[in-house]
């Protein structure tokens, strides 16, 4: 089931994301004090963002979080976070979870999406590549690549 996150789950959507983002980074998670608590609280709450989440037995197995920022065109889609819990992997439900901001973006009159992956995140760059989504060139030494979908019309 997919369905809108609410702020009373933002334990669990922390809990996931730490999962998440702990297997791309060789040497463990960075602790650079940001308060991931807080800031998804921040996304949950925003009246001009959306965080979906898929359920399976109860539990929140993936997530994504999207808005279009204030600097950006009115038909461009920003999705800031997308997690699949490492236990889901390789079960379809990130592409679930992935046409359903599809869905969302379309109704929107969303024309195109944009997202950063951390440049050593390979499985997750393979994953949106088999959504459709195509990488900008990187410069040297950066950090996050910049990937781009083009949301098909309804």
């Amino acid at each position: 089931m997919i369905r809108t996150v609410l702020p009373a789950e933002v334990a669990d959507v922390v809990a996931l994301h730490t999962r998440a983002r702990a297997t791309y980074y060789p040497d463990g998670l960075p602790q650079d004090g940001t308060d991931w608590s807080a800031v998804w609280h921040g996304a949950l709450t925003r009246p001009d963002g959306r965080v979906l989440c898929a359920v399976e037995a109860g539990r929140i197995v993936a997530l994504a979080s999207f808005r279009v920022p204030e600097d950006a065109p009115a038909d461009t889609v920003t999705l800031f976070q997308f997690h699949v819990d490492p236990g889901h992997w390789r079960q379809g439900v990130g592409s679930a979870l992935h046409a359903a901001c599809v869905e969302e973006w379309q109704a929107d009159g969303r024309r195109t999406a944009v997202l950063d992956v951390h440049v050593d995140n390979q499985r997750a760059q393979g994953f949106y590549r088999r959504q459709g989504w195509v990488a900008e060139p990187a410069g040297p030494g950066e950090h996050h690549l910049r990937m781009r979908f083009a949301v098909p019309g309804e």
